[in-house]
C-alpha cells in the first residue's frame, strides 16, 4: 500500500502554513520460477544446458522508492524521485555500486509550462514510446524484442541528464533530453540526447522517438566499462549485440502505436531501427543496422484475467563480411490473474528462432543464436532456438 508520509518525519522537508509537501513510499516485490532451454554464458556458443531457476522482476522489476512534491504556488511544484532496484530472490542490488539505480532526480513541474528534471532518469525515447511497447503485456524479461535491442524495456537509465517534458496539449506531448558525458578533454564522449513525441486521443495513440548514445571511451571501447560514471547508464549487451559492444555510437529510432477496440480487446504495434556505429577503436568496421517490427494483441475476458500474444521479427543488414544476415523471430504469450488491487499471478511463455550470421566478440563470423527478451541476456541460447517461461507472483505496496 502506498503511504503518504509527512515529509518532516523523514527529515526531507517541513510542511509550511502555505505550502503542502508530501513524500510517498512505494515498491514492488516480484518473484517466480523460470525455465530456460539451451543456455550458455554470454559470449559462448557451445555447451548449453536447460535450466530451472528462481527468477525475479519478470512482470515488473522489484524496487522500492520515494517520490515527493512541494507546492510552490501558482500551479508549480518542486518534485523528486529516488528509486532503487533489488533482486527479490537474494536481496542484492540490481546494479552494483548504485544506491538508487532506477531513478535519482529532482525538478520543477508546472501545469502550464511543463516539467524539467535533472539526474539519473529514463530518456524520452522510452517514456513516450512505452504506452505501446511490447513489454506492457508481454514483460521485458520475455517479451522485449530480442536482447532488448531497441531499448523498449527499462534497462536504459541515463546519468547526468536534463529532461524537459511538455504538458499535454490537445493529446500531444513532446519531450527532450541531453546528458553530459563528463569526460575530461572530450566534450562529446559519453554524451546522450533523445527526443520523442506522442499523441493519444480516445482509442488511438501513436508515438515516435529517437536517441543517440556516445561511448565514453574515445574511439570505441567496450560499453559498460565506465557505464555508471558516464551519461550512458547501462547500455545492454546481449547475444544479439555482443559482437558490436565496442561501438563508438548507438542510435535508435522507433515508432509505436495502438488502438483500443472495446473494454476487452486492444492491439499495439512497433517498429525500430537500431544502428551500432564503429569508431577507430572498434572491433568491427561497418555500421551494423537492425530493423524490428512487432505486434501485440491484448484480450481481457474477465475483470480478473488478462491474456496477450505477440510476435516480432528482427533482421540485421549484411555488413562486416557477413553474407547471410542475422534474423530473429520471437513468439510470446502471457497470462495475468488479478488476486487483489495490489497482488497478481503471472505466467509467461516465449519461443525464439534465430537465423543467419553475426559477429563474435573477436570479430569472427559466427551463427546467430537466440536470445529471448532481455531476461536471458547473460545466458543466451547456445543454438538457434530458445524456449523460456516463468510463473510468479507480484505484490505492489
Amino acid at each position: 500500500m502506498k503511504r503518504t508520509i509527512l515529509a518532516s518525519a523523514l527529515g526531507l522537508a517541513t510542511l509550511g502554513a502555505h505550502a503542502q509537501s508530501s513524500v510517498t513510499l512505494y515498491g514492488i516485490v516480484d518473484t517466480g520460477i523460470g525455465y530456460q532451454s539451451s543456455s550458455a554464458a554470454l559470449g559462448s556458443n557451445s555447451g548449453g544446458r536447460s535450466a530451472v531457476k528462481m527468477v525475479q522482476g519478470v512482470w515488473a522489476g522489484s524496487r522500492f522508492g520515494f517520490k515527493g512534491s512541494e507546492d510552490l504556488g501558482g500551479g508549480t511544484r518542486a518534485i523528486f524521485q529516488l528509486e532503487e532496484g533489488y533482486n527479490s530472490a537474494n536481496g542484492a542490488q540490481s546494479t552494483s555500486g548504485l544506491m538508487f539505480s532506477r531513478a535519482a532526480f529532482v525538478g520543477i513541474a508546472d501545469k502550464t509550462y511543463g516539467t524539467v528534471t535533472a539526474g539519473r532518469q529514463y530518456a524520452p525515447y522510452y517514456t513516450l514510446l512505452s504506452p505501446y511497447s511490447p513489454t506492457t503485456w508481454l514483460t521485458g524479461a520475455y517479451g522485449a524484442h530480442p536482447g532488448d535491442l531497441d531499448s523498449m524495456d527499462t534497462i536504459y537509465r541515463i546519468n547526468n541528464s536534463v529532461v524537459y517534458t511538455s504538458p499535454n496539449i490537445a493529446g500531444f506531448t513532446v519531450s527532450g533530453m541531453y546528458a553530459l558525458g563528463g569526460v575530461a578533454g572530450s566534450p562529446g564522449a559519453g554524451q546522450t540526447w533523445s527526443v520523442a513525441a506522442n499523441y493519444i486521443h480516445g482509442p488511438v495513440g501513436v508515438a515516435v522517438g529517437f536517441e543517440r548514445l556516445s561511448n565514453s571511451t574515445s574511439g570505441g571501447g567496450a560499453w559498460g566499462a565506465n557505464s555508471t560514471a558516464s551519461s550512458n547508464g547501462e547500455p545492454g549487451v546481449s547475444g544479439v549485440t555482443n559482437g558490436f559492444q565496442t561501438a563508438q555510437t548507438q542510435q535508435r529510432f522507433a515508432v509505436t502505436g495502438g488502438y483500443t477496440f472495446n473494454s476487452q480487446w486492444d492491439i499495439s504495434a512497433s517498429y525500430s531501427n537500431v544502428q551500432y556505429i564503429p569508431g577507430i577503436g572498434s572491433s568491427f568496421v561497418n555500421t551494423q543496422i537492425w530493423n524490428t517490427g512487432g505486434v501485440v494483441l491484448h484480450y481481457k475476458p474477465l475483470t480478473t484475467l488478462d491474456l496477450a500474444a505477440g510476435y516480432s521479427y528482427t533482421r540485421a543488414t549484411k555488413a562486416n563480411g557477413v553474407q547471410s544476415a542475422a534474423s530473429y523471430q520471437q513468439f510470446n504469450l502471457s497470462q495475468y490473474v488479478t488476486l487483489s488491487k495490489r497482488t497478481g499471478l503471472y505466467f509467461v511463455e516465449a519461443y525464439q528462432r534465430a537465423g543467419g550470421q553475426t559477429l563474435g566478440t573477436n570479430g569472427s563470423i559466427i551463427n546467430a543464436t537466440a536470445d529471448i527478451g532481455d531476461g536471458q541476456n547473460s545466458a543466451p541460447s547456445s543454438s538457434r532456438s530458445q524456449v523460456a517461461g516463468a510463473v510468479g507472483i507480484i505484490h505492489r505496496f
